[in-house]
């Protein structure tokens, strides 16, 4: 059993990234041994707003060679907008320690911009909605209006489905981008990596998820990383809950919820017949697959 105690940052922890932390370390913390690598995969909501001292330190202190981004389009055209009017509204030059002052990506580090739900995953959402809502939101895209034809898919089908029945239909239908995430994880050219979304805790809570399955971690283990992203993302859930609700979702989207790993877990092993069986299927083979443990597991 996972100790239940709050997994503690470590106190040179950056302070402009939420939710941030060695994968590795804390997985080997919580089960009181070091099997798994540190300083390979770390984890994190969106470092965009970083400062000047905390993207520097993701290359100088964590070494940060590449960096998987699982938002959407339509997030990074929100977060773009963000910056610009900041920029806009602010009537003096940026401090040099000020994210306004830095490009949104960072020198000297690869993107694989993979947007876990897109393609197959978008499609089979919007297939859930009423003809006459589908239409809307068609409508809606096509004029521009992203964000208000996401909230209506947001209300009516992802509130309904939840952050499990969300995870579930990711792995069933977001199988290309979660193998190529797998086969960036394989190459071992590519780490140390930072991967993130935007709150860093269900989208890059599913990655690491599987990932740790693979690597034979135990569920209380994996649920007890999962569930840590709560408080690391409490100084910022006032702001959260407004995009949340733009999006047409409720409080619980904000939340961790403790059965999330296991319902995944579980959902694997009925529907796909475990982790190794389902990476095989969607396209990472055996080799593939001991590649990653490779990457990630002391010899």
């Amino acid at each position: 059993m996972a100790p239940t105690s709050p997994i503690l940052v470590p106190p040179e922890s950056l302070q402009t990234i939420l939710n941030f932390r060695d994968v590795g370390q804390t997985i080997n913390h919580i089960q009181g041994n070091d099997r798994l690598r540190e300083g390979r995969i770390y984890r994190s909501a969106r470092p965009d707003n970083a400062s000047k001292s905390d993207r520097e330190a993701l290359t100088s202190r964590y070494h940060i060679t590449s960096i998987i981004d699982l938002r959407s389009t339509t997030e990074h055209i929100e977060q773009a907008k963000k910056r610009n009017a900041h920029v806009q509204t602010s009537a003096a030059p940026p401090p040099s320690n000020d994210m306004t002052a830095e490009p949104l990506k960072i020198p000297g580090i690869t993107y694989h911009e993979i947007n876990l739900n897109g393609g197959s995953f978008a499609r089979a959402l919007l297939w859930k909605l009423r003809w006459s809502s589908l239409s809307k939101v068609v409508g809606l895209m096509a004029l521009g209006f992203r964000m208000e034809a996401i909230a209506i898919l947001g209300r009516e089908v992802m509130a309904p489905r939840g952050l499990t029945g969300l995870g579930k239909d990711s792995l069933d239908h977001g199988t290309s981008e979660l193998r190529d995430i797998f086969m960036v994880l394989a190459d071992s050219s590519n780490y140390p990596i930072l991967i993130h979304c935007t709150q860093g805790k269900d989208r890059t809570g599913l990655v690491v998820i599987l990932l740790l399955l693979l690597l034979n971690v135990p569920l209380g283990a994996i649920s007890a990383d999962y569930t840590a992203s709560e408080n690391e993302l409490e100084s910022e859930r006032e702001s959260r809950m407004e995009e949340i609700r733009r999006v047409g979702l409720g409080e619980e989207f904000a939340a961790c919820p403790a059965g999330f790993v296991q319902g995944i877990a579980g959902h694997l092993q009925d529907i796909h017949g475990g982790v190794n069986e389902y990476l095989r299927r969607i396209g990472v083979d055996e080799r593939t697959q001991d590649k990653v443990k490779e990457n990630m597991l002391k010899r």
